[in-house]
């Protein structure tokens, strides 16, 4: 070619070669790498995620910390998410009932050992020493349950297969089976019109309730298969339905699997797992409660997470029969109501015959100071945080709460305003306020442009949330129009912040993840665990958190973990024995996918 003299050519060949070694360098060295387990397809590189916060504040102010990718994507380089720990997993050995196995419901032995049960001792927690690491069996025919919001109305059969709410409440009309189907129609021991009617007969009672605005937050007590809640869902009320494993067979694994929020607990000898002045509204239709027993604890326990200016709805034969027993149950809770202030702002009967009396909680110290008998008195000032986990009830009312400035706070803030207004009861440093809201912002574009956009996350088949680590519960907010719900967690070994959740409208309780949670197996669609790890690798095992996690999630759901790169490689060897196809993304969120598989696997599971 140089004695042809084709120097033109010579020159573009050089020029072309050399911009095409420039542009594959300048790619591979900015481009981070994603190293992900052939179970996953491979996604184009997410964006990273919004200027981290501090991890806590000078006065020890909970907030995110997540940490930017440029800091742990090096950290990645060395992590094979093929490795698998050699550990032999087996399967639960309780016979049929290992397929709903609650490791601290279902201790049998701690139960037979108890040397009272009159107070409902044996529904309370008894969690086995050590965590058990078998695993639930997966129920015969089982299938991905029915998508919401058709599930509010029928699941399938073969995935909660306990029939004997079908017989026991046939006439109130809770549960009917129809086919390979359980089929919800709205009924229930109070609502002979139908939940939906029951819901307006309330409404038209007391206007001042105003559902989706001034309510809602509510606690049902008692709450069947939650058919109350599941309607009020349409009007942007949320409702923690809670009831007690025990001969209303799987009440709660019913109301769960239609994907409606539920826990189970029971109001026994311990406080209730949520922090002071929580509900907006607390509802009893029928829920067998003996709120006057043992001195009327069972009521003070109800007083201390209604919020001051809240409400209470009983619905029960003493409100409206006056037989000679329903007449004194009437009057001690006449008397009982009468020590707490509440205020009794209406009583009525619907057309049906069935009634029901809707009290309201003092918002002022104004009754207390002039009760003639000061009993119960009023409980001391409260200075440690969870205080209500594993905590006995108290004989005393508990204080209202109050700004920094000692004056009582106020309920003003309607929702939706609600879920990002300050809430009353952030910590008063002077930069409370700007971290919160700087927490808000960054969960709104880590959701936005990470986890919806850009992770392997079918968000389609996804209803029932919950958020291992919640902090402030950014995370449940960032999702607010999302068609799911998402139980907040608040760990023991974490900041109290769970008052603050609740101030936003959202729901959640506190837990120790060294424990089993109080929900059945294969009940949750989606974990979110960011950098829940750091303080339980002290206190516990990681299979055990794993083997739990395995235990919620259902067959086909998914695990998003944001931790450091240490946890994650800890983690991921224990969630593949399991396995749980996982990918890595950005060197920090580790999504983990449970399938079908458990030891002994039958050939007839089915994804429908």
């Amino acid at each position: 070619m140089f004695k042809e003299r084709k120097f033109p050519f010579l020159f573009a060949f050089s020029f072309l070669l050399i911009s095409v070694t420039i542009l594959l360098f300048s790619y591979s060295s900015s481009s981070p790498s994603l190293l992900l387990s052939t179970n996953f397809q491979v996604s184009d590189p997410l964006p990273p995620p919004p200027r981290p916060l501090p991890t806590r504040s000078p006065k020890n102010v909970p907030v995110s910390s997540a940490k930017p990718v440029s800091k742990t994507i090096a950290a990645a380089s060395d992590v094979d998410l093929n490795v698998s720990l050699d550990i032999k997993w087996e399967n639960c050995q309780l016979g049929p009932l290992a397929v709903d196995y609650i490791p601290c419901l279902d201790n049998w032995k701690a139960i037979k050992e108890l040397k009272s049960r009159r107070r409902m001792e044996h529904r309370e927690r008894h969690c086995p020493k050590p965590s058990p690491r078998c695993l639930a069996p997966l129920p015969i025919d089982y299938k991905v349950p029915v998508h919401w919001p058709k599930s509010r109305d029928m699941i399938w059969y073969s995935n909660v297969p306990h029939p004997k709410l079908v017989e026991y409440k046939k006439e109130q009309n809770w549960v009917r089976k129809s086919g390979d189907y359980f089929v919800f129609p709205g009924g229930g021991t109070q609502f002979k019109n139908g939940v939906q009617s029951y819901i307006d007969f309330i409404h038209k009672t007391l206007p001042a309730i105003k559902w989706g605005k001034n309510i809602r937050v509510i606690l049902d007590v008692g709450c069947g298969v939650a058919s109350f809640g599941g309607y009020l869902l349409d009007k942007d009320v949320i409702t923690m339905s809670f009831a007690p494993k025990d001969e209303h067979e799987a009440q709660i694994q019913f109301a769960l699997e239609r994907g409606i929020p539920a826990i189970l607990s029971v109001i026994g000898t311990q406080k209730l797992t949520f922090s002071d002045n929580a509900y907006d509204l607390i509802h009893c239709a029928r829920c067998r409660v003996h709120w006057d027993g043992d001195g009327g604890k069972p009521l003070l326990e109800l007083n201390r997470v209604l919020k001051p200016g809240g409400y209470f709805i009983w619905s029960a034969t003493p409100v409206y029969r006056d037989d000679e027993r329903d007449s004194k149950v009437w009057k001690s809770m006449v008397a009982l109501t009468t020590s707490l202030c509440w205020k009794i702002v209406a009583k009525t009967v619907d057309s049906t015959g069935v009634g029901l009396v809707i009290y309201q909680k003092p918002s002022s110290y104004s009754c207390y100071k002039h009760r003639k008998e000061k009993f119960p008195p009023l409980c001391e000032q409260k200075t440690n945080q969870n205080a209500s986990w594993y905590e006995p009830l108290s004989y005393c009312i508990s204080r209202l709460p109050v700004d920094r400035m000692g004056n009582l706070l106020r309920w003003s803030t309607p929702w939706p305003q609600r879920l990002s207004s300050k809430p009353p009861s952030l910590p008063s440093e002077p930069d409370a306020e700007d971290i919160f809201i700087e927490d808000t912002k960054h969960w709104a574009a880590l959701v936005s442009e990470v986890y919806l956009d850009g992770l392997a996350i079918s968000l389609g088949r996804i209803r029932n949330v919950m958020d291992m680590n919640a902090g402030y519960g950014g995370f449940a907010a960032a999702l607010i129009d999302q068609p799911l719900w998402v139980m907040n967690v608040v760990p023991i070994d974490a900041q109290d912040t769970l008052s603050i959740i609740f101030e936003r409208g959202l729901i959640g309780v506190y837990h120790d993840w060294c424990e089993s949670f109080n929900t059945y197996p294969r009940t949750y669609d989606l974990l979110h665990a960011s950098f829940l790890f750091k303080n339980l690798k002290e206190r516990c095992d990681t299979i055990d958190v794993a083997v739990e996690m395995d235990r919620i999630l259902r067959p086909g759901g998914y695990l998003l973990v944001q931790d450091t790169m240490e946890n994650i490689k800890k983690l991921n060897p224990v969630l593949r024995s399991l396995h749980w196809s996982t990918t890595l993304y950005q060197g920090q969120f580790l999504v983990g996918k449970k399938g079908f598989w458990r030891p002994s696997e039958n050939d007839n599971r089915k994804e429908t």
